[in-house]
């Protein structure tokens, strides 16, 4: 289990990583991000300052099942 508050799962097979944050102890789903813009504006609409910023930030996001940054099935 990560501590990272913010997850970007695996890559679906339609394209696209979901993404979750653990906020008031559990995890909320923000939406099916399809590239690191999108994800910047889910980030942006959980209140995160300067998102951008952190998306390499392995203390605050989690990638599972793919690479950062990797937005389709390999």
């Amino acid at each position: 289990m990560s501590s990272a508050p913010i997850v970007v799962h695996r890559p679906s097979s339609a394209g696209g990583r979901r993404v979750t944050v653990n906020a008031r102890g559990r995890d909320e789903i923000l939406g099916t991000a399809y590239s690191d813009h999108d994800l910047v504006v889910f980030l942006e609409g959980a209140g995160i300052q300067e998102p951008d910023s952190i998306l390499d930030d392995d203390r605050l996001i989690e990638w599972r099942g793919g690479r950062a940054h990797q937005w389709s099935v390999a």
